[in-house]
């Protein structure tokens, strides 16, 4: 993928998580966006189903499919996505 595209894609993720307020966990809003965001990572989630909110950008997901994501930001403002082993 070329450097512009990913730093675009990066900047979408971003916004997303910014964008969207943490009281809004059960928000069908969110869950679209968490869903996007994931996507995004390229990895598998067919629809966002459960947020949990840990912090300000900080969510526990668990998809239709059944798979499981920490999304986050880290202190350099990067947006991750980590498959949680936790099942």
């Amino acid at each position: 993928m070329k450097k512009n595209t990913r730093i675009f894609l990066h900047s979408i993720a971003v916004a997303v998580l910014l964008a969207v307020p943490s009281l809004a966990a059960d928000d069908e809003a969110l869950k679209k966006d968490l869903t996007a965001v994931i996507a995004l990572q390229s990895l598998p989630c067919v629809q966002v189903v459960t947020v949990k909110t840990q912090a300000p950008s900080d969510y526990l997901v668990t998809c239709k499919d059944e798979n499981k994501y920490h999304i986050y930001m880290n202190d350099k403002g990067r947006v991750i996505v980590e498959k949680d082993k936790s099942k």
